[in-house]
């Protein structure tokens, strides 16, 4: 099976594999995405879901964001891991936006990816799950590691991943590739110990880098809480 191949057969069990898929990083409006991304970085959506909701009870408005003390935040923040460096993007985020965009998330990638400590991969998931904006394909680690094992991409570099999957699927269907691509990482394709045997897509997967292992009786996709 060639590579456009397994992509047009993913494209057609993905959705029914997967019909509930969407971000799974809990938000009301497109700033609490954009902060709740940045907390993700190296930190699972379940520990931001949790860090989050007092986060947002202490910061409602971009100006609160923008002037709550360094130490605060911190302490709000510590548990996502490398909370001094957040806290320092988040504040100056939005400072930048107050300063340039009159305090509002802005829906372009090119203004949203020059915000402090916000990078193209935030910058695809605002505008993809806050805006419906299709400009890129998020690549996470969850993407770049199925995308590999199904042989998509051999590429390791989040930009070439995204050029790779952005070849092989249609734009308006960038944002749910992301979240399909996640959603298997995290139920079936994990990191460690992938479920290979009950995979879907063991009939047709490579599964570059992954040992194979004897086939057994189909079970559903672990649960995630959220």
């Amino acid at each position: 099976m060639t590579r456009s191949e397994r992509a047009q057969t993913l494209l057609e069990r993905f959705p029914k594999m997967y019909p509930e898929a969407h971000c799974e990083l809990l938000h009301a409006n497109p700033l609490e995405l954009l902060v709740a991304t940045m907390l993700s970085a190296q930190c699972t959506d379940q520990r931001v879901n949790i860090v989050t909701r007092s986060l947002f009870q202490r910061c409602r408005s971009i100006r609160d964001f923008a002037e709550i003390p360094q130490e605060e935040l911190e302490g709000l923040i510590h548990s996502t891991g490398f909370f001094r460096m957040k806290s320092r993007n988040i504040r100056a985020m939005a400072a930048a936006l107050l300063a340039r965009h009159q305090g509002k998330v802005p829906a372009t990638l090119e203004e949203l990816a020059a915000l402090p400590g916000v990078g193209r991969k935030t910058a695809n998931v605002v505008l993809g799950n806050a805006f419906g904006i299709n400009a890129g394909v998020v690549v996470d680690t969850h993407v770049g590691r199925v995308s590999r094992r199904l042989g998509l991409t051999r590429h390791a570099s989040p930009e070439k991943v995204e050029n790779d999957l952005a070849r092989l699927f249609p734009q308006k269907l960038w944002t749910n590739l992301s979240h399909w691509l996640i959603w298997h990482g995290r139920r079936r394709c994990m990191a460690r110990n992938p479920d290979c045997a009950h995979c879907e897509f063991n009939d047709f997967c490579p599964r570059i880098g992954v040992a194979r292992k004897e086939p057994a009786r189909f079970a559903p996709p672990r649960q995630i809480p959220v």
